[in-house]
């Protein structure tokens, strides 16, 4: 079975071959109250209220708080990387809150299927044992082209993709970091909020901080630099190799 649906500005899908009509309902409504809080093009979320100043962080939702403490505790570990803020200083969560509505419908999926995918945005999870690729990264310079394919190791669980291709430029980073040398990072992982969240950090951070990815998370990374370039580590090497070809 396959469910197509458009939400939080990109497209979503869940394919499994057990999956019930009130899970997947049930998955479409987190993300559709996901979205209705958390997003800046609704000028009636309550994101958007706390941006317009009618609303004071501190007296916001409990999920928005912790969502907010959940961005910065990335933007710690990343040194900085990772931002909740707009150059402006808006509170922007859309780095993060994407990556939490995936895993909590993870684990409603895990609950009513056995073997299932899930793909936001050109971001997957998936089920733990079920089928695990091969998955394809598009190619920034081509939308319509795939870059590479993958077969994660057993214990993956995520792919997210961070860059221009899907969503256009929309990655904060500070002034004082070096301009990053990446158009575009896929990260694979046990879950999916690191995947993403790292993806995104990578991307903005540049060299250092993929080499603070690589040592502080069991990751796997592929790069594509300004000039087309690719940089694999060794376990998405793997994963690539793994892959069937692409035709």
């Amino acid at each position: 079975m396959r469910h197509h649906w458009t939400t939080m500005g990109t497209e979503a899908s869940i394919v499994g071959s057990d999956l019930t009509a009130a899970v997947i309902a049930e998955v479409e409504r987190g993300f559709a109250d996901v979205d209705a809080r958390f997003s800046l093009y609704r000028p009636d979320s309550e994101l958007s209220r706390v941006a317009a100043g009618s609303l004071r962080l501190d007296d916001a939702s409990d999920d928005l708080r912790g969502a907010y403490a959940r961005a910065l505790a990335w933007r710690a570990r990343t040194d900085g990387a990772f931002t909740a803020h707009r150059p402006d200083g808006v509170v922007d969560l859309s780095g993060v809150v994407k990556a939490l509505a995936m895993a909590d419908a993870a684990a409603l999926l895990d609950a009513g299927s056995r073997d299932w995918q899930l793909g936001v945005g050109g971001d997957l999870c998936w089920s733990a044992g079920g089928t695990s690729g091969p998955f394809g990264i598009v190619d920034p310079a081509d939308r319509s082209a795939v870059l590479a394919a993958v077969v994660p190791a057993a214990s993956r669980r995520a792919l997210a993709t961070s860059g221009s291709a899907e969503r256009g430029e929309h990655i904060w980073t500070r002034l004082d970091l070096p301009v990053s040398p990446f158009v575009q990072v896929s990260v694979l992982a046990d879950d999916i909020v690191t995947a993403d969240v790292l993806a995104t950090a990578i991307v903005a951070g540049g060299e250092a901080t993929l080499d603070l990815a690589t040592e502080r998370w069991d990751v796997d990374v592929l790069t594509v630099d300004r000039a087309g370039e690719l940089r694999a580590t060794p376990g998405m090497r793997a994963a690539i190799r793994s892959a069937a070809p692409v035709g």
